[in-house]
């Protein structure tokens, strides 16, 4: 049996797909796997262990799984016949969904754990090293959370911080239940201690996420449930905080404290990805979404009362089984009336396992193509639209990547707008007001204003 220890210098490469929640998950798992000596490389070529860290939502997440897993293998049987060791894992959703097929199709495979599991990952690692095959897909009600260590990294400008986990609404095309559980929220001083943690490492920008983060309700530091609005609150008088956001949201899930929260917190930036799927009631009740556009249509005028300037995404799936012609306009008047900045839209595609893959009644692909093809040119246009709008405009942009041209720095907008800008190297990482130039199809470009005196005008 081999072992791993601090002293030994070891290689990790993890691939991350879908969410932003597996995006906190891949870091987390980074920071596990630490005190054992694995540092993360941005190459799989010299590694000790590859993670992919999957995604289910997507339209053939499990063969895009395997393909991944072919072009990685001759590594591990390189490294092997070097007289070397190369642990593969696939973690993520598709391994909690295709656990045991993973392993058989991939018999090269040393490990499989699902999302619920990975706080469990030296025990896993040990085991594999001597020579067992790990699949660990536990639903074990335990406090994933309570056994993680703090992070040991720099979070960067902009930090995911993960406040709840899985959904109880089963929705009917959705995996999400079943690869990530029921809900669960963690305790609110664990959040807030982790988010200060983030705004010391260097953070100005925390994205609060969960699978259905708006069904947040942690257990406060006085004993009561809170809230999102009321965690928000508690995120918002953070020291050195100064953006915050929270993602992905579900509109029966938008309750009076949480809109109000849109009016009240500065640093709560005006942009709000709300899925909605479908504006036909047919279809939201086909998809079991416990809602109807009257809802939606409420929630997005309630918070444009409490934020004038907010403005919204969304998620459209287009081809659901039973949809007409008429259900496809009702989306499409939907998109007219509410104007969103920037969207999601993809062609319906069964998940196995989800009741949506029985249905009968389904969309041609060619009747679904040109529908998502029309739905897609009017987001798009509105997209543009408000990108146009925003010129003349100065923004505070945080910049924290560059760009493809030497000098060029990239940042967000307050709305998630990217902003393409020159600028010295030593803003990476800051917020600066940029006067917006011009307005592009998905991006704006800018000047930097160097005058202190600037009012916002976003």
């Amino acid at each position: 049996m081999s072992n791993t220890s601090a002293n030994s210098a070891k290689k990790l490469f993890i691939k991350t797909w879908g969410c932003q929640m597996n995006v906190y998950d891949s870091n987390r798992m980074a920071d596990i796997l630490r005190p054992l000596g694995y540092q993360t490389t941005d190459t799989a070529d010299d590694a000790d262990m590859i993670i992919l860290n999957t995604c289910h939502i997507r339209e053939k997440a499990t063969d895009k799984v395997f393909s991944d897993l072919g072009r990685l293998r001759p590594l591990k049987e390189k490294k092997e016949k070097e007289g070397g060791q190369l642990l593969m894992a696939v973690a993520g959703c598709v391994a909690q969904a295709e656990g045991d097929f993973i392993l058989e199709r991939a018999p090269y495979v040393d490990m499989v754990f699902g999302p619920q599991t990975y706080h469990e990952l030296p025990e896993m690692v040990i085991e594999a090293n001597g020579g067992d095959r790990i699949i660990n897909t536990d639903f074990d009600g335990e406090n994933k959370f309570d056994k993680l260590p703090e992070e040991q990294q720099n979070s960067g400008s902009s930090a995911f911080l993960s406040i709840q986990e899985g959904c109880d609404k089963f929705c009917t095309f959705c995996v999400v239940p079943y690869t990530r559980g029921a809900e669960y929220s963690r305790d609110v001083q664990a959040i807030v201690d982790e988010g200060k943690r983030m705004v010391d490492g260097g953070a100005l920008e925390i994205t609060v996420l969960g699978q259905n983060v708006n069904a947040f309700h942690g257990i406060g530091p006085d004993g009561s449930t809170w809230g999102l609005g009321e965690l928000l609150r508690a995120l918002h008088d953070i020291d050195g905080l100064e953006r915050l956001r929270y993602t992905t949201s579900h509109p029966r899930d938008m309750d009076d404290d949480l809109i109000a929260a849109h009016g009240e917190l500065p640093k709560l930036q005006p942009f709000l990805h709300l899925p909605v799927q479908s504006g036909s009631n047919k279809i939201l009740k086909a998809m079991n979404r416990k809602h109807d556009r009257d809802l939606y249509f409420d929630v997005i005028e309630r918070l444009r009362k409490a934020r004038p300037d907010i403005t919204f995404s969304s998620d459209f799936i287009v081809g659901f089984p039973g949809e007409t012609d008429q259900d496809f306009e009702d989306t499409m008047d939907m998109v007219r009336r509410v104007e969103f900045v920037s969207c999601y839209s993809f062609k319906f595609s069964a998940r196995p396992g989800t009741p949506a893959a029985n249905m009968q009644n389904l969309v041609r692909d060619d009747v679904a193509s040109e529908r998502l093809s029309r739905l897609q040119a009017l987001l798009n246009e509105q997209q543009a639209e408000f990108n146009r709008k925003s010129v003349g405009m100065t923004l505070p942009v945080l910049l924290d990547r560059k760009g493809k041209k030497p000098g060029q720095l990239v940042g967000r907008s307050p709305f998630m707008q990217s902003v393409f800008v020159q600028g010295n190297e030593r803003l990476m990482d800051t917020i600066v007001d940029i006067k917006i130039t011009e307005g592009f199809d998905n991006s704006l470009t800018g000047e930097i204003v160097t005058s202190e005196s600037i009012t916002h005008t976003a």
